[in-house]
């Protein structure tokens, strides 16, 4: 009986909202990666800080102590963030290509994408008032309109559930690991 009536609900949800059944896969999968691409991604993973992301997958996971919880952090502590990198890489090569792991890097070493990335991991309290907006240097301007990066950034927003998805699965390797 409940079968039933989850799958009319979901049979007029689709007929409802179409965009419900033309929704793409979060990322596709390419094929074997090679060597040069596992470093690009892994160079990538380096410049975006995302040993940052398994703290904030962490620290969003419920534990069912708090001792538990400590012990995680305690084990996320003695990880260094290029094991981090090395370990998410290969997985994560299959869903961003080469270029935009080379591009991203690219963007991420200069003064704007680390601040970029800065403010992402470090929010703070902000104050912003009606029509007020952020100031960009030009050359940021410019930058952002260059189609390598266009792309490339759409990409990588467009993998950042798998990036999500395998800092999970590796905390839960880190967590069962003897350190």
């Amino acid at each position: 009986m409940k079968f039933a009536v989850q799958a009319v609900l979901g049979v007029s949800l689709l007929a409802a909202f179409p965009a419900f059944a033309a929704t793409p896969a979060p990322a596709t999968m390419t094929a074997a990666p090679t060597p040069a691409h596992v470093k690009a991604v892994q160079d990538l993973l380096g410049a975006m800080e995302v040993d940052k992301v398994l703290r904030g997958v962490a620290s969003r996971s419920r534990y069912p102590t708090e001792a538990q919880r400590k012990a995680v952090f305690a084990k996320l502590d003695k990880t260094p963030p290029s094991e981090v990198c090395q370990r998410l890489a290969p997985q994560l090569a299959h869903f961003i290509s080469a270029d935009t792991a080379v591009e991203m890097t690219r963007f991420y070493r200069t003064p704007y994408g680390r601040q970029v990335i800065h403010d992402k991991y470090n929010s703070r309290a902000q104050i912003i008032m009606p029509g007020m907006t952020a100031a960009v240097p030009a050359e940021e301007k410019n930058e952002r309109k260059r189609p390598a990066y266009v792309r490339a950034s759409k990409e990588l927003a467009d993998a950042q559930p798998m990036v999500e998805h395998e800092a999970f699965k590796l905390l839960q390797v880190i967590d069962r690991e003897k350190r």
